[in-house]
């Protein structure tokens, strides 16, 4: 592909199952890489995009469905990237505690706030 930097145009298909209506669906997905075909096979393009995926899913979806944070009215200033670090940081502790399930460890910890203290050693 003539253009700056551009290694490879690739498309991933994905069969989706919508589970609410028990129904299937193919999606197809476009990607531009500067890793060229030496330096990145099919495969490896491939587990690139799912270990994307994997940080998606199990971080930037808990900050935004569990802390709302695209809800987040805090927007001038440091205020933001300090918010978000804060996040980062209770989702490391909750995660690094055993916990799978981010969501339903907030709703038990906002009732023994003894537990939530024990977990940052206070």
């Amino acid at each position: 592909m003539d253009f700056p930097h551009v290694g490879q145009v690739f498309w991933i298909a994905r069969e989706v199952t919508h589970l609410n209506k028990n129904k299937q669906s193919l999606e197809i997905a476009y990607g531009i890489t500067s890793l060229t075909s030496e330096n990145a096979s099919p495969e490896r393009l491939l587990e690139l995009n799912r270990m994307h995926w994997g940080i998606e899913n199990s971080l930037h979806w808990v900050r935004d469905e569990t802390f709302g944070e695209d809800r987040s009215q805090i927007r001038t200033g440091n205020a933001p990237r300090v918010m978000a670090t804060l996040r980062n940081l209770a989702i490391t502790i909750l995660r690094k505690s055993g916990a799978t399930n981010i969501a339903k460890a907030i709703r038990q910890l906002s009732w023994k706030s003894h537990a939530a203290l024990a977990l940052i050693g206070l």
